[in-house]
């Protein structure tokens, strides 16, 4: 592996200033691979060099949405405002993640520094290009690696929910208030108490049948039912009640294949504007990228907050049915 020749910057907490490396230094930073730590440097972040972005989330933790194996640790790494991926290079995938940005591939900097100028380096772009692609499937279907697809490997250690370490470490890097950690605690705690109790009691003795705090539950009878609106960009919505959405859902909380999760049903009754219409994106468990056939909606400022999940620095946008929203 090529050690990296940059020096890191250390201890960033919410609200810093940053510059992103050139190209050239971070990518003497990374191995055959295009990572760092296991972490890949993307093509969609070169646009990013050079420029001056505060810090957003230290991303001390991530959570395995698919794997349901919880928080995992994650080390020397943040979040920088406005910083998304545009999936340029992942087949027009419009998830965008907020990406993850190694402290060796940024420079700390005072307020009212002038950008660094750039030397005029050229990079060689393949290593980056190549190691977006994985093994196509036996379909013949293209696979793409990114940050989400490897986020496992940047992050193989599970956090116990009860490593109370975290929740103090998120007060002291900025991610959260004292407020929101104990409450991140109740809600890890009362979770897993929960998970218990479907194991071990017997249905008549578990509390709303085990279910995890927030509550949802499907409700749709036979196929889910589906709206088409033909929302655009600018329009602004109204999300309907926690109540009228599970009429929606069958049983595993599925409209059409999409998920519809406590974290979402905390927006339930607040309008937003519609921000995209989303019809593709990158199945993170195998890399495949998901055509749509029902498209999703991503309303403005509407992402995952991590409120249940420990404080989950990652932010992922949410994805809508068009059945979960009404015209205002």
């Amino acid at each position: 592996m090529i050690q990296p020749v940059a020096e890191s910057t250390p201890g960033l907490r919410v609200g810093d200033l940053v510059e992103v490396r050139s190209a050239a230094e971070i990518l003497a930073t990374l191995d055959e691979r295009g990572e760092l730590d296991n972490l890949p440097f993307m093509p969609e972040m070169l646009e990013f060099c050079g420029q001056q972005l505060t810090v957003h989330k230290v991303a001390t933790k991530v959570c395995d949405p698919y794997g349901r194996t919880g928080m995992h640790r994650m080390t020397s790494t943040v979040h920088l405002t406005g910083a998304r991926c545009a999936g340029t290079s992942h087949g027009g995938c419009q998830t965008a993640c907020s990406l993850y940005w190694k402290e060796a591939w940024l420079r700390r900097v005072a307020p009212g520094t002038p950008p660094t100028a750039s030397n005029g380096t050229r990079i060689d772009l393949e290593l980056l290009e190549v190691n977006t692609r994985k093994p196509p499937l036996d379909s013949g279907r293209d696979r793409y690696s990114c940050q989400s697809t490897e986020m496992m490997r940047a992050a193989p250690t599970c956090l116990p929910f009860r490593d109370v370490r975290q929740y103090v470490e998120d007060v002291q890097v900025g991610n959260a208030t004292v407020r929101e950690s104990l409450r991140a605690f109740f809600f890890a705690s009362f979770n897993r108490l929960q998970a218990v109790s479907k194991r071990v009691l017997p249905a008549r003795l578990q509390f709303r049948g085990g279910a995890e705090w927030g509550f949802v539950r499907g409700r749709a009878v036979g196929k889910t039912p589906v709206a088409h609106l033909d929302l655009q960009p600018g329009e602004l919505v109204r999300i309907k009640s926690k109540e009228q959405i599970e009429l929606t859902l069958n049983e595993h909380r599925l409209n059409r294949g999409m998920g519809f999760e406590e974290e979402a049903a905390r927006f339930c009754g607040r309008t937003a504007r519609v921000q995209a219409r989303i019809t593709r994106c990158l199945d993170e468990t195998t890399g495949e990228l998901v055509i749509m056939k029902t498209p999703a909606i991503v309303l403005e400022d509407v992402f995952c907050e991590g409120v249940y999940h420990a404080n989950c620095p990652r932010e992922y946008v949410s994805f809508w049915r068009e059945i979960w929203l009404e015209r205002v």
